[in-house]
Protein backbone atom coordinates (compact mmCIF):
# COMPACT_ATOMS: atom_id res chain seq x y z
CA UNK A 1 0.00 0.00 0.00
CA UNK A 2 2.95 2.53 0.80
CA UNK A 3 4.38 1.67 -2.63
CA UNK A 4 0.62 2.45 -4.57
CA UNK A 5 1.14 5.54 -1.97
CA UNK A 6 3.88 6.67 -3.45
CA UNK A 7 2.55 6.02 -6.98
CA UNK A 8 -0.42 7.72 -7.19
CA UNK A 9 1.58 10.82 -5.74
CA UNK A 10 4.01 10.79 -8.80
CA UNK A 11 1.54 9.94 -11.25
CA UNK A 12 -1.19 12.63 -10.17
CA UNK A 13 -3.91 9.87 -10.25
CA UNK A 14 -7.24 10.07 -8.72
CA UNK A 15 -8.15 7.03 -6.83
CA UNK A 16 -12.06 6.63 -5.41
CA UNK A 17 -13.09 3.56 -3.80
CA UNK A 18 -16.50 2.69 -2.28
CA UNK A 19 -17.06 -0.08 0.43
CA UNK A 20 -20.63 -1.26 0.64
CA UNK A 21 -22.89 -4.09 2.05
CA UNK A 22 -24.51 -4.90 5.20
CA UNK A 23 -24.11 -3.88 8.65
CA UNK A 24 -21.17 -5.83 10.18
CA UNK A 25 -20.17 -7.30 7.22
CA UNK A 26 -16.48 -5.98 8.06
CA UNK A 27 -16.39 -2.60 5.94
CA UNK A 28 -15.07 -0.45 8.83
CA UNK A 29 -12.12 -3.48 9.18
CA UNK A 30 -10.27 -3.45 5.96
CA UNK A 31 -11.04 0.53 5.43
CA UNK A 32 -8.43 0.80 8.79
CA UNK A 33 -6.05 -1.72 7.79
CA UNK A 34 -5.88 -0.03 4.08
CA UNK A 35 -5.07 3.70 5.53
CA UNK A 36 -3.45 2.75 8.77
CA UNK A 37 0.10 2.85 7.10
CA UNK A 38 -0.55 5.56 4.78
CA UNK A 39 -0.15 9.27 4.92
CA UNK A 40 -4.25 10.71 5.50
CA UNK A 41 -2.95 13.86 3.47
CA UNK A 42 -3.08 11.08 0.24
CA UNK A 43 -5.42 8.56 1.89
CA UNK A 44 -8.38 9.70 2.86
CA UNK A 45 -11.50 8.03 4.72
CA UNK A 46 -15.07 9.83 3.91
CA UNK A 47 -18.27 8.34 6.34
CA UNK A 48 -20.42 11.13 6.05
CA UNK A 49 -23.01 11.57 8.69
CA UNK A 50 -27.33 12.05 8.09
CA UNK A 51 -27.01 15.38 5.59
CA UNK A 52 -28.41 18.49 6.59
CA UNK A 53 -32.05 20.30 6.03
CA UNK A 54 -29.79 22.46 2.99
CA UNK A 55 -28.03 19.16 2.05
CA UNK A 56 -31.43 17.43 1.38
CA UNK A 57 -32.18 20.63 -0.79
CA UNK A 58 -29.52 20.16 -2.98
CA UNK A 59 -28.53 17.69 -5.92
CA UNK A 60 -28.32 14.28 -4.41
CA UNK A 61 -24.70 13.64 -5.33
CA UNK A 62 -23.41 17.11 -4.16
CA UNK A 63 -22.02 16.57 -1.42
CA UNK A 64 -20.59 13.29 -2.71
CA UNK A 65 -18.92 15.32 -5.38
CA UNK A 66 -17.27 17.41 -2.96
CA UNK A 67 -15.33 14.50 -1.21
CA UNK A 68 -13.75 13.75 -4.64
CA UNK A 69 -9.90 13.19 -4.90
CA UNK A 70 -7.66 15.95 -6.23
CA UNK A 71 -4.74 14.64 -8.18
CA UNK A 72 -2.59 12.51 -6.15
CA UNK A 73 -5.26 11.41 -4.07
CA UNK A 74 -7.46 8.41 -2.93
CA UNK A 75 -10.25 8.54 -1.37
CA UNK A 76 -11.92 5.57 0.84
CA UNK A 77 -16.12 5.85 1.45
CA UNK A 78 -17.03 4.26 4.18
CA UNK A 79 -20.70 3.81 2.80
CA UNK A 80 -21.49 6.57 -0.24
CA UNK A 81 -24.18 7.54 -2.87
CA UNK A 82 -25.57 4.15 -2.47
CA UNK A 83 -26.99 4.76 0.94
CA UNK A 84 -29.66 5.81 -1.40
CA UNK A 85 -30.69 2.78 -2.97
CA UNK A 86 -29.95 1.03 0.60
CA UNK A 87 -30.98 1.82 3.91
CA UNK A 88 -32.49 5.09 2.67
CA UNK A 89 -34.99 2.65 0.11
CA UNK A 90 -35.54 0.34 3.27
CA UNK A 91 -36.35 2.28 5.65
CA UNK A 92 -38.21 4.63 3.79
CA UNK A 93 -36.35 7.77 4.11
CA UNK A 94 -36.12 8.63 0.35
CA UNK A 95 -40.05 8.57 -1.99
CA UNK A 96 -40.18 6.21 -4.49
CA UNK A 97 -39.48 9.18 -7.39
CA UNK A 98 -36.25 9.69 -5.73
CA UNK A 99 -35.07 6.05 -5.53
CA UNK A 100 -36.15 5.07 -8.86
CA UNK A 101 -34.51 8.73 -10.02
CA UNK A 102 -30.89 7.39 -8.37
CA UNK A 103 -31.03 4.12 -9.88
CA UNK A 104 -31.49 6.25 -13.67
CA UNK A 105 -28.38 9.15 -12.50
CA UNK A 106 -26.29 6.79 -10.65
CA UNK A 107 -24.48 4.76 -13.76
CA UNK A 108 -24.48 8.03 -15.75
CA UNK A 109 -22.64 9.68 -12.57
CA UNK A 110 -20.29 7.10 -12.20
CA UNK A 111 -19.48 6.94 -15.85
CA UNK A 112 -18.84 11.25 -16.14
CA UNK A 113 -16.02 10.33 -12.67
CA UNK A 114 -14.66 7.54 -14.80
CA UNK A 115 -14.17 10.02 -18.45
CA UNK A 116 -12.90 12.45 -16.07
CA UNK A 117 -9.93 10.32 -15.45
CA UNK A 118 -10.95 9.12 -11.76
CA UNK A 119 -9.89 5.13 -10.84
CA UNK A 120 -13.67 4.31 -9.53
CA UNK A 121 -13.59 0.65 -7.42
CA UNK A 122 -16.73 -0.74 -5.81
CA UNK A 123 -16.40 -3.32 -3.06
CA UNK A 124 -19.74 -5.13 -1.96
CA UNK A 125 -18.91 -7.02 1.33
CA UNK A 126 -21.11 -10.02 1.48
CA UNK A 127 -21.84 -11.80 4.82
CA UNK A 128 -24.08 -14.40 5.70
CA UNK A 129 -26.99 -14.45 8.20
CA UNK A 130 -26.04 -16.53 10.27
CA UNK A 131 -22.58 -14.76 10.19
CA UNK A 132 -23.86 -11.30 10.92
CA UNK A 133 -25.92 -12.37 13.51
CA UNK A 134 -22.95 -13.83 15.51
CA UNK A 135 -21.03 -10.54 15.04
CA UNK A 136 -24.26 -8.44 16.64
CA UNK A 137 -24.05 -10.87 19.45
CA UNK A 138 -20.44 -10.48 20.11
CA UNK A 139 -20.91 -6.14 20.03
CA UNK A 140 -23.73 -6.77 22.81
CA UNK A 141 -21.43 -8.63 24.71
CA UNK A 142 -18.11 -6.64 24.45
CA UNK A 143 -18.62 -3.22 26.21
CA UNK A 144 -15.50 -2.12 23.59
CA UNK A 145 -17.71 -2.63 20.32
CA UNK A 146 -21.04 -1.63 21.31
CA UNK A 147 -20.22 1.43 19.96
CA UNK A 148 -20.70 -0.21 16.73
CA UNK A 149 -24.52 -1.35 17.50
CA UNK A 150 -26.65 1.51 16.11
CA UNK A 151 -30.29 1.63 15.82
CA UNK A 152 -30.33 1.41 12.33
CA UNK A 153 -28.27 -1.55 12.74
CA UNK A 154 -30.83 -3.67 15.25
CA UNK A 155 -33.39 -2.42 12.45
CA UNK A 156 -31.50 -3.45 9.62
CA UNK A 157 -30.82 -7.31 11.70
CA UNK A 158 -35.30 -7.62 11.32
CA UNK A 159 -34.95 -6.84 7.60
CA UNK A 160 -32.77 -9.05 5.85
CA UNK A 161 -34.58 -10.08 3.11
CA UNK A 162 -35.51 -6.20 2.21
CA UNK A 163 -31.90 -5.33 2.05
CA UNK A 164 -31.37 -8.66 -0.21
CA UNK A 165 -34.11 -7.05 -2.48
CA UNK A 166 -32.05 -3.73 -2.64
CA UNK A 167 -28.89 -4.89 -3.20
CA UNK A 168 -30.34 -7.08 -6.12
CA UNK A 169 -31.88 -3.96 -7.48
CA UNK A 170 -28.45 -1.87 -7.09
CA UNK A 171 -26.51 -5.03 -8.98
CA UNK A 172 -28.68 -4.90 -11.79
CA UNK A 173 -29.10 -0.88 -12.30
CA UNK A 174 -25.32 -0.29 -11.47
CA UNK A 175 -22.87 -3.11 -12.28
CA UNK A 176 -21.70 -1.45 -15.48
CA UNK A 177 -18.40 -2.00 -17.95
CA UNK A 178 -17.12 1.60 -16.74
CA UNK A 179 -17.58 0.26 -12.83
CA UNK A 180 -18.41 -3.22 -12.14
CA UNK A 181 -19.25 -4.33 -8.45
CA UNK A 182 -16.56 -6.37 -7.18
CA UNK A 183 -18.50 -8.80 -4.48
CA UNK A 184 -16.28 -9.55 -1.40
CA UNK A 185 -16.58 -12.33 0.16
CA UNK A 186 -16.31 -11.36 3.98
CA UNK A 187 -17.35 -14.42 6.48
CA UNK A 188 -13.97 -14.66 7.18
CA UNK A 189 -12.66 -11.30 8.13
CA UNK A 190 -9.22 -11.64 7.66
CA UNK A 191 -9.33 -13.21 4.20
CA UNK A 192 -11.77 -10.59 3.60
CA UNK A 193 -9.25 -8.04 3.82
CA UNK A 194 -5.90 -9.72 2.46
CA UNK A 195 -8.27 -10.17 -0.75
CA UNK A 196 -9.64 -6.90 -1.28
CA UNK A 197 -6.11 -5.26 -0.71
CA UNK A 198 -4.74 -7.60 -3.44
CA UNK A 199 -7.77 -6.87 -5.66
CA UNK A 200 -6.88 -2.85 -5.25
CA UNK A 201 -3.23 -2.90 -5.78
CA UNK A 202 -4.02 -4.92 -9.17
CA UNK A 203 -6.57 -2.92 -10.01
CA UNK A 204 -4.77 0.71 -9.78
CA UNK A 205 -1.73 -1.50 -10.75
CA UNK A 206 1.63 0.76 -9.90
CA UNK A 207 5.59 0.83 -10.25
CA UNK A 208 7.80 0.52 -7.52
CA UNK A 209 8.98 4.39 -7.36
CA UNK A 210 12.29 4.46 -6.03
CA UNK A 211 13.37 7.09 -3.77
CA UNK A 212 15.93 9.32 -2.81
CA UNK A 213 17.80 7.75 0.04
CA UNK A 214 17.90 10.12 3.02
CA UNK A 215 20.98 11.10 5.35
CA UNK A 216 20.37 13.24 8.72
CA UNK A 217 22.22 16.01 8.93
CA UNK A 218 24.66 16.18 11.75
CA UNK A 219 22.69 17.86 14.85
CA UNK A 220 24.51 21.14 15.41
CA UNK A 221 25.95 21.79 18.44
CA UNK A 222 23.89 24.11 21.42
CA UNK A 223 24.25 27.34 21.41
CA UNK A 224 24.69 29.25 24.65
CA UNK A 225 22.68 32.37 25.61
CA UNK A 226 19.49 30.31 25.62
CA UNK A 227 17.81 29.41 29.62
CA UNK A 228 15.31 27.29 29.38
CA UNK A 229 12.39 29.10 32.03
CA UNK A 230 11.81 26.76 34.99
CA UNK A 231 9.62 24.02 34.55
CA UNK A 232 7.52 24.69 37.44
CA UNK A 233 5.58 27.17 35.06
CA UNK A 234 4.64 24.79 33.77
CA UNK A 235 1.33 22.21 34.27
CA UNK A 236 2.32 18.88 33.45
CA UNK A 237 0.48 15.35 33.13
CA UNK A 238 0.41 13.08 36.05
CA UNK A 239 3.08 10.15 35.78
CA UNK A 240 0.24 7.78 36.49
CA UNK A 241 2.15 5.42 34.58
Amino acid sequence: MAKLQAWIQQKGLKVVVIFEGRDAAGKGGVIKRIAERLNPRVCRIVALGTPTERQKSQWYFQRYVNELPGAGEMVLFDRSWYNRAGVERVMGFCTDEEYWEFLRSCPEFERMLVRSEIILLKYWFSVSRDEQERRFQDRVKDPKKRWKLSDMDLESRMRWQEYSRAKDEVFAHTDIKQAPWFVVPADDKRRARLNCISHLLEMVGYDDVTRREIELPPRPEERTGYVRPPMSDQTFVSQEW
